[in-house]
This record gives structure tokens, sequence and C-alpha cells, in this order.
């Protein structure tokens, strides 16, 4: 798994930096793109109480010391699909063992949430027994991956 963490652009920014980078990275890095994640914490770099969001970046990946050969490339990558959206870049690359990682993925749900099965609750049919006016307020109880697992 290679974590890209994302400090001082806003988080929509770094939604559609993630797009961009996620098949590159992937490519580089020869892994699957569901092995890339970005983070984009709500934070603010400052700099001597100045404000310095989309001047100064900080970007930590954290990925597998295996790969640690790939380091230039990587920032080369990162560098270029961020110019045009922070001046200055810091990218810090920080590695672990295989060894010190542990993940749990639920077979019975989607490993990512994607275009192709996200669910949008239809309200025409969730508040027929309101007034007009009145708000919805009980929780859905339905099976909300319905669609998704008939389209499997």
């Amino acid at each position: 798994m290679i974590s890209v963490f994302i400090y001082g652009l806003d988080q929509f920014v770094v939604g559609d930096v993630s797009r961009e980078l996620t098949p590159l990275l992937a490519k580089l890095y020869e892994v699957d793109e569901d092995e890339i994640n970005f983070v984009a914490p709500n934070t603010m770099i400052f700099h001597k109480g100045m404000e310095q969001t989309s001047w100064n970046a900080l970007v930590i990946v954290n990925l597998p010391l295996k790969v640690s050969v790939l380091q230039e490339k990587a920032a080369q990558v990162i560098f270029s699909a961020l110019e045009e959206i922070a001046i200055h870049v810091d990218i810090r690359f920080q590695y672990y063992s295989v060894d010190h990682r542990n993940t749990k993925i639920n077979p019975n749900y989607p490993r990512y949430i994607s275009e192709d099965n996200v669910v949008n609750a239809d309200s025409d049919h969730c508040c027929e027994d309101l007034e007009e006016g009145e708000e919805n307020d009980q929780i859905y109880t339905g099976d909300i991956f319905e669609n998704y697992s008939k389209n499997k």
C-alpha cells in the first residue's frame, strides 16, 4: 500500500490531483491502482504566523522499503503534477517494512466507493408518509448495495 499525504492544499484539489497521480504512480511502482491512496487532511501550513496554503505544500509518501530505488522518479512525477498548484513543494518519503503492515478487507463490500457503485437514496420513496415541509430523520434500513450485488 502506498499512501500519499498532502498538506497545505485544498482537499478538493488533492482529490483532483489523486485522479492524475494514481495511474502514474501505479505504473511507476508496478502495482494495481487499488494499492494507492491519497490523504488530504484539513490543515494549513504556517510560517512565522503567515498562512502558506497553496504557496508551500508538504507531501509525505509512505511506501514499502523495496521501492525506494524509484524515489527520484516518483518525486519528479509528483513535482510535475503539483507545479501549477503549489509554488513550493517539499516531498518526504517514509519507508516501511512490509512485515509491519496489516490489512483487513471486508469481502461483503466493494473495496472502494466509485462512480459505478455509489448509492443515491431515492427521496421519492423514503418520504411518502411525511406531511409537506416535514423532514425525514429516520435511518435507512434497506440494502444500499442491492444494485451493486446484481451488477457483479
